[in-house]
């Protein structure tokens, strides 16, 4: 009986030590200073119409300065991180892929507000449906607020694996069997 009772004694403390482990670690997460989770973005993060442009978008009425994003619980294994910006009711619900980024290194943790409003060598720029490699922010009617979902990925591929241009879909196949995890963040715009 004393023997069965140290065994339960033992197996109780390892569980302790597990799950303080377990705790410990913190969990893959995205957020910004610019906007939280859930709530509407400032005007500047909205696209703005390029000057004298021949068919001015009405729904352009920021600036296109990027939020600030930064993550934290990198997972074990991560060799690299993709950033994708989506909204799921653009485009009658089709959706619009406004920035899509990879081959971030893994010491890299944040984005400064503004610094992916134009190429950087920080990340491989992939393709938006506006047909660029940096953040394009929206330019949502007037009506409902869109939801633009924010998504941080964790890979185990080297920073300079995938070719530069790549579509979402495309990077969403490339990145098949290779996400270590992800994390999003959602903020809300709508034409003021």
């Amino acid at each position: 009986m004393k023997k069965i009772l140290l065994t339960g004694s033992a197996m109780i403390a390892a569980l302790a030590l597990s799950s303080a482990a377990y705790s410990a670690a913190a969990p893959f997460a995205l957020s910004s200073a610019t906007f939280k989770d859930g709530t509407m973005m400032p005007q500047k993060v909205a696209n703005m119409n390029a000057p004298g442009a021949a068919n001015p978008n009405p729904n352009c009425v920021g600036q296109n300065v990027s939020p600030q994003l930064s993550w934290s619980g990198t997972p074990d294994g991560t060799k690299s991180f993709a950033l994708t910006m989506v909204d799921p009711e653009g485009r009658g619900g089709l959706g619009v892929f406004h920035w899509v980024a990879y081959g971030i290194a893994p010491a890299t943790t944040s984005f400064a507000e503004g610094e992916v409003s134009k190429a950087t060598d920080k990340y491989v720029g992939g393709k938006s449906t506006q047909g660029v490699g940096n953040y394009s922010g929206p330019c949502t009617p007037p009506g409902s607020p869109h939801h633009y979902t924010f998504k941080i990925i964790a890979t185990d591929l080297d920073p300079k694996e995938l070719p530069p241009g790549l579509t979402l879909p495309e990077l969403e196949t490339k990145l098949n069997g290779h996400v270590k995890g992800a994390a999003g963040l959602v903020g809300l715009f709508v034409k003021p």
